[in-house]
């Protein structure tokens, strides 16, 4: 029996149930050699040995016999039939109508079964069919209306996300037969699901930022400017959670939407303030060098207290805390990153777009 609730859970699917079995194997074993995979199990395994009834259609006809009316028989004479109950006294009994055992124990009791056709003629299973000793799965499984194999494991010590890539890895280098499809379900479904779903959410957040800002500046350029504070965070964000070993779970991706709007507040403290001082009538060099002066002080102030206040909850040892911990690191390391390069870098990128306007204004005055 399958275990419930496995992190790691793979469906080989196809029309050739042998190609699903026989791949379905090779990849069980290519899993139980992955470090931290543990309790690799398949959902359909080789059942008992059994005699399977293959029946000539066209001989069938003939005899006036057809499939169904065969199969009843076969199965009232080797399973029985208990439709029928016998009541005596008040008490019910029931009565299970089938062959003797001794008429039920070799390959030549089912191959010299008797079955009356409709013309009440007896005929032997072996004038219409051929009875032949196989295998059959433990358990029929079918996705897509094809048949299935799904595989599952335990992650031990590992992320369940670690061992699927090493998986994909593997079959990129050796891929499925063609013919069999793989479908990941379990944890790694909703992995895949939610990571699409917050990505989805980041790009909708940087759009947003962008447009309340373009509203409150009244100009397309210097929102775009004050954004270029969220790559530096993620730089950071990435290297602290690579540092503090910790992985791109959902809770760290909650972190990056939640870092975009503290990180963007940087920038917006520099341009904001160069844009009151060039309203004031300073050049928007002098303008860059006293924002950055005046505005110092309070990036360091917000940005250190946020910081410190995540550590508390990226230190934490409790239960579930590693679900915290790496969204946690993700916000200090793109503070901090974004504290050291957004002092540089926003002025660098304010000069570069004010540089250009102000050539294309003297180019126009020329022309003019």
């Amino acid at each position: 029996m399958l275990p419930k609730g496995a992190p790691i859970k793979i469906t080989l699917s196809g029309g050739d149930i042998d190609l699903v079995m026989k791949t379905s194997h090779e990849l069980k074993s290519v899993i139980e050699t992955i470090p931290g995979a543990d309790n690799v199990q398949l959902s359909v395994v080789e059942g008992n040995p059994e005699y399977k009834v293959i029946p000539d259609k066209d001989k069938m006809q003939r005899l006036g016999l057809t499939t169904a009316y065969v199969g009843m028989n076969l199965r009232t004479a080797f399973t029985g039939n208990d439709d029928a109950s016998l009541t005596e006294n008040g008490t019910e009994y029931p009565v299970r109508i089938w062959l003797d055992e001794f008429d039920r124990k070799n390959f030549e009791d089912v191959t010299h079964l008797a079955i009356v056709n409709p013309m009440t003629t007896p005929i032997e299973v072996l004038q219409f069919a051929m009875v032949v000793q196989d295998n059959s799965p433990s358990l029929l499984e079918r996705l897509d209306r094809q048949p299935s194999v799904t595989l599952t494991a335990e992650s031990f010590g590992r992320p369940s996300g670690t061992l699927a890539g090493e998986v994909i890895t593997y079959l990129k280098s050796k891929p499925l037969p063609e013919g069999v499809k793989l479908s990941w379900g379990a944890d790694i479904k909703t992995q895949n699901e939610s990571f699409g779903a917050l990505g989805s959410v980041l790009l909708i957040s940087f759009i947003l930022i962008y447009l309340i800002m373009i509203a409150l500046y009244d100009s397309y350029i210097y929102p775009f400017v004050a954004l270029f504070g969220i790559p530096v965070a993620a730089i950071g964000a990435f290297l602290a959670l690579n540092l503090s070993l910790n992985h791109l779970t959902l809770f760290a991706q909650l972190g990056l939407i939640m870092l975009m709007g503290l990180v963007t507040k940087n920038a917006i403290l520099i341009v904001d303030f160069t844009n009151q001082l060039k309203a004031e009538g300073k050049h928007f060099k002098e303008a860059l060098i006293l924002a950055g002066k005046e505005r110092l002080r309070p990036i360091l102030m917000t940005t250190l207290a946020m910081a410190i206040g995540m550590l508390p909850i990226a230190l934490g040892k409790g239960t579930a805390s590693e679900w915290k911990n790496g969204l946690a690191w993700v916000i200090i390391g793109g503070l901090l990153s974004s504290l050291i390069l957004t002092v540089f870098l926003v002025p660098m990128v304010y000069y570069a777009v004010d540089s250009i306007k102000e050539r294309f204004a003297k180019k126009r005055g020329v022309a003019k």
